[in-house]
């Protein structure tokens, strides 16, 4: 199976441990991003997962590149050019202290991009699955046009399109996030959401529903999934949700919805257990799942419950697979937010 992803990878520059950015004089340097590690979990899990970007043509062009086929990406469809990779800054939060990212991306050589420069039949020839988050749209007009263009040539080609609404305020407006979001839904299969997303980037509110206050309204999630679906096209809808105990501490949940397929959903459980402590939305972890009762028949939602999470990991960066065995070739690969549903949820450090 053939999974194409588009996106921007950039490099991460982070302390170590909790400390705070520039405490001490070294940063430590890897790459990430949203759509990069959805490819790079996709291709844990054994499945031939290609990532479509540009970079520039140096040294550390080349170093992303390399950090992505480690991983068993597929980058001989990425574009070179531009003069810089997009940085960020990521600091890790301690019990009650938050998380941070900072960006530096202005002027990337995918924010660049121009709106034609993607062969995307041709790209997605033969692709059973396309991905793409609502960051990649967020860097600039002719990228918009271009993550357009792909959702229109992998619906063409048949291919299941998925997007993670993924709103980030820093990178855009809400106004400008809903002009250019809710048009695209007319291409997409399957759309991944936190109820804050669904209210920025598609102007959808979450009625009956306060998380600062720790009201939640189940059915109200599932009535705004449905509402995603019947007003804007995409036919499965995941709504995110993360409890935030501490800048370590995260439970993560969902609820699935399907307007097609609503028996198939109806009646199964999965158990996720993650932990995200930078909380971007850009992390790995094992997976815990576990399928409940089986279908039962109306509904078309399921509530999907996550323990909180024991395993640390770090938000952002390509993960080192694992060598002991399990999955694909000897792989055990390592499912986080990203591969499933790249979830949007988080709330801590949100940026």
């Amino acid at each position: 199976m053939t999974v194409v992803t588009f996106g921007e990878i950039m490099l991460r520059l982070g302390p170590s441990g909790h400390e705070r950015l520039l405490q001490s004089a070294a940063l430590s340097a890897s790459f990430g991003g949203a759509e990069a590690n959805v490819a790079v979990s996709l291709a844990h899990w054994g499945l031939d997962s290609v990532f479509v970007t540009r970079v520039p043509a140096h040294a550390v062009g080349d170093a992303a590149l390399r950090a992505l086929r480690a991983e068993g990406v597929r980058t001989e469809l990425v574009l070179r050019g531009g003069s810089r990779l997009g940085i960020y800054f990521a600091e890790a939060g301690a019990s009650q202290r938050p998380s941070t990212v900072v960006y530096d991306r202005a002027g990337s050589s995918v924010s660049e991009i121009a709106a034609d420069a993607v062969d995307w039949p041709r790209v997605l020839s033969g692709a059973r699955w396309f991905h793409l988050t609502g960051v990649t749209p967020a860097l600039g007009p002719n990228v918009a046009r271009c993550a357009e263009a792909a959702l229109a040539a992998a619906r063409a080609a048949g291919a299941t399109v998925s997007v993670d609404l993924n709103y980030r305020r820093t990178l855009w407006s809400e106004a400008d996030a809903r002009a250019t979001m809710r048009p695209l839904m007319k291409h997409v299969d399957l759309v991944i959401a936190s109820e804050e997303d669904l209210q920025s980037a598609l102007g959808l509110e979450v009625p009956g529903v306060d998380v600062g206050a720790g009201h939640l309204d189940p059915e109200s999630y599932r009535d705004v999934a449905a509402r995603v679906s019947r007003e804007l096209g995409p036919r499965r809808v995941a709504v995110t949700l993360r409890e935030s105990v501490s800048a370590s501490d995260n439970g993560w949940s969902a609820l699935l919805w399907d307007q097609a397929e609503s028996a198939l959903l109806t009646g199964q459980r999965y158990d996720v257990r993650v932990v995200d402590r930078i909380g971007a939305g850009d992390a790995f972890g094992r997976p815990h799942l576990r399928v409940g009762d089986g279908p039962a028949a109306g509904g078309g939602a399921a509530v999907c419950r996550g323990g909180r999470g024991a395993q640390a990991h770090d938000s952002g960066r390509l993960q080192p697979r694992e060598r002991r065995g399990g999955g694909p070739a000897g792989r055990r690969g390592r499912l986080g937010t990203g591969a499933a549903m790249s979830a949007s949820a988080s709330r801590i450090g949100r940026s």
